[in-house]
C-alpha cells in the first residue's frame, strides 16, 4: 500500500505528460490535502510537477524504503517502540532545514529538503509498525474462539427461594 502510495507521487506528472489531465488531477487533489504542492518546492518530471513537494517526497520514500527493510532491522512481531527522543532527533534535520530557510539564513534546496524528509520518514517506520504488530496480535487474539461454557439451570427450588425484587423497593427498576 505505502509502494501504491509513492508510486502515486510520480504516476500523477507522468498522467498529466500524457495527456490524461482527469487521472492527474483526481491524484493531485488529494495530495493537496497533505502538502502544499508549490511548484518551486517540487521535483519535475516530464515537464510536471510531482504530487507532493520535495521534503513530503522525501518522508514518504524513506517510510516506504524504511518499511521494505524494516523485517531485516526488527522482529514483526515486535511490539516496542523505541524511546520518544529518536523521533524527536529524527525531526531536528528537518526542523534546522525548515527554519533556516524560513528566516533566510540559508537558502535551502530539493536535496535539503528530501534528505532531511527522507530521514525523518525513516525514523517513523519505528513507532508505526510496532503499533501495527500490536493490533495485529490483538486482532488474532480475538480471532480465537473461547470454548464453549456450560451453565447450569438452577433448579425449581432455587429460583423459588431466591430473593425476589419485590422485597426490596429500592432495587425495582
Amino acid at each position: 500500500m505505502t509502494l501504491l502510495f509513492c508510486s502515486l507521487i510520480i504516476a500523477a506528472p507522468l498522467a498529466s505528460a500524457a495527456g490524461h489531465t482527469q487521472v492527474a488531477l483526481t491524484i493531485y487533489q488529494p495530495f493537496g490535502l497533505l502538502c502544499h504542492q508549490l511548484p518551486e518546492r517540487s521535483f519535475f518530471i516530464a515537464g510536471h510537477k510531482f504530487a507532493v513537494c520535495a521534503r513530503c517526497t522525501g518522508i514518504y520514500a524513506g517510510f516506504a524504503l524504511t518499511l521494505l527493510g524494516y523485517p531485516l532491522i526488527r522482529s514483526l512481531r515486535s511490539c516496542s517502540v523505541p524511546p520518544r527522543k529518536w523521533l524527536f532527533l529524527g525531526a531536528v534535520p528537518l526542523l534546522i532545514d525548515f527554519s533556516l530557510g524560513f528566516f533566510g539564513i540559508w537558502l535551502n534546496t530539493h536535496s535539503s529538503r528530501f534528505a532531511t524528509g527522507f530521514l525523518f520518514g525513516a525514523v517513523v517506520v519505528f513507532y508505526v509498525m510496532p503499533a501495527v504488530a500490536e493490533l495485529s496480535q490483538w486482532r488474532l487474539s480475538k480471532r480465537v474462539r473461547p470454548a464453549l461454557q456450560t451453565f447450569t439451570v438452577p433448579s425449581p427450588e432455587a429460583v423459588a427461594s431466591a430473593s425476589s425484587d419485590y422485597s426490596a423497593p429500592e432495587r425495582r427498576i
